[in-house]
């Protein structure tokens, strides 16, 4: 992601793919809400019951971070004591 940019956010999704059997492209527009940071990718939309259905897919800073806060990171003072307290 460009480094001005905080977050990328769109309310669809263009999708183009290539059948595999035929070589052909198709591109679909679908209603799914996007959020890209620099943790992690969220694609959110409703299932066939209209029911909120999300993925997350986290990046490797996401991951990190996401272990930090739940306790799995190492054991480290990124503040360096406050001055020694």
């Amino acid at each position: 992601m460009d480094d001005k940019l905080k977050e990328i956010r769109a309310s669809s999704v263009t999708v183009e793919v290539t059948d595999v059997s035929t070589g052909r492209t198709f591109r679909r527009t679908l209603p799914i809400d996007y959020l890209e940071t620099a943790n992690a990718l969220r694609l959110a939309a409703e299932n066939a019951h209209g029911e909120p259905a999300e993925l997350v897919f986290y990046s490797g800073t996401g991951v990190n971070r996401l272990r930090d806060l739940t306790g799995g990171g190492p054991d480290k003072d990124p503040c360096g004591g406050h001055g020694g307290h």
